[in-house]
């Protein structure tokens, strides 16, 4: 069962939006090759703020997820897409259906 997850808040910069959404879309390949990855999700909270949610049932399993490919393009397109530099919090799930 999943315990742990992420929470990454991304701030597009004016006119970087589709770009933005795009590229977090282009992830999920990567996603899919992570084994300890139960679940991931790229979401558009509203015009210029996306965020990614994905939940791990180890703790190593959420290390491994935050030094793979996936958080290494991110941190290296967020000073041309985001607007501030991106939000990731560590969750602890206490209920999952």
């Amino acid at each position: 069962m999943e315990k742990f997850a992420l929470l990454a808040r991304l701030e597009a910069k004016p006119g970087k939006e589709q770009e933005v959404a795009e590229f977090i879309k282009s992830a999920l390949p990567l996603a899919l090759e992570e084994t300890q990855t139960i679940s991931w999700y790229a979401l558009q909270i509203d015009r210029s703020t996306f965020g990614i949610f994905d939940t791990f049932e180890t703790e190593d399993g959420r290390n491994a997820h935050l030094g793979g490919q996936i958080a290494a393009a991110l941190m290296a397109k967020a000073p041309e897409l985001l607007a501030t530099e991106p939000v990731i919090e560590q969750v602890d799930l206490l209920a999952v259906k």
